[in-house]
């Protein structure tokens, strides 16, 4: 029995364990998880300590500067510290992208599961309504919304963004909820008499959790690159709320695109890195959760 019991453990490691040693293989997704990690845990922590009032403050006297010892990377049009504004812009960024992230992600997941649990009519009414919401020019009825709100903050904006972008995993996750719902562990639970809420939250979830974080954790990237990109047009933040997207609009300016480097550079190439290390994590998490695509 013990040595039977030995197999078995060897057989079936922890889903960690195996996060753990697709990562270890995939040089490139352990690579950019610390990346991603490091980033965070530094802009994080030097956030807490700039001042982000005196970073946005005008400076006619520092206009256009180059990088220096007082300005690492030097100043843009209006006398601003590029730097501190990369620092909470990259900040800021980091959180509208992850609480979009959650919150899309929390109502997708919920919508999709009982969608695809329930089914019938139930399922039929909204998948109706998720229809309504797909056809929709989301990117338009968010500068909408951005453009009527008279001020608005990293909460706000997130919710806004959050608001029209569940669609697709709720869709996912109803058409692993319709599989899951007819194995052998739901319907045993059915006929002892269950409850439904139960069934759904105690046993289809958990067992959808890999694809879950998988999907969240690539939409992540998605959802990075969207608010730089209402930003560089326009509609994100004001200047006064740094973010990587204000920071490349400035290279609309044809001067500051050719002579002004420091300005807009940095900000594009960490939009880059952090969305490329985000996909290659999410990549390796994809892989982890399908036992024929492992590494090794």
């Amino acid at each position: 029995m013990e040595i039977n019991s030995k197999v078995v453990e060897q057989r079936s490691p922890s889903a960690l364990r195996i996060l753990i040693k697709e990562l270890y293989r995939d040089k490139l997704a352990l690579v950019s998880l610390i990346f991603l990690l490091g980033t965070m845990l530094f802009v994080f922590g030097t956030s807490l300590i700039l001042d982000q009032k005196e970073i946005v403050s005008v400076d006619l006297f520092a206009i256009h500067e180059a990088p220096s010892d007082q300005f690492i990377l030097g100043t843009d049009y209006g006398g601003r510290d590029v730097f501190g504004q990369l620092i909470i812009g990259t900040r800021n960024s980091l959180a509208i992208g992850i609480m979009v992230t959650l919150f899309s992600g929390a109502f997708g997941i919920i919508y999709g599961v009982v969608s695809g649990y329930f089914g019938g009519h139930i399922d039929n009414i909204m998948m109706r309504i998720l229809d309504f919401f797909n056809v929709l020019p989301f990117l338009m009825i968010i500068i909408v919304f951005v453009a009527i709100v008279p001020s608005y903050n990293t909460l706000t904006f997130s919710i806004i963004m959050a608001a029209f972008s569940w669609m697709g995993i709720a869709r996912l996750i109803r058409s692993k909820a319709l599989q899951e719902k007819e194995l052998d562990y739901a319907q045993a639970s059915k006929t002892l008499g269950t409850s439904n809420l139960k069934i759904i939250f105690n046993q289809v979830l958990p067992n959808i959790t890999s694809l879950i974080i998988v999907t969240m954790t690539l939409n992540l990237a998605s959802n990075i690159g969207l608010e730089s990109g209402l930003s560089f047009l326009g509609f994100g933040f004001p200047e006064n709320t740094p973010s990587l997207g204000t920071l490349l609009s400035y290279a609309r300016n044809p001067q500051t695109l050719e002579f002004r480097w420091w300005i807009w550079i940095p900000a594009a190439i960490l939009i880059l890195l952090l969305m490329l290390s985000v996909r290659n994590v999410g990549e390796a998490l994809r892989r982890a959760a399908d036992a024929k695509q492992r590494r090794g």
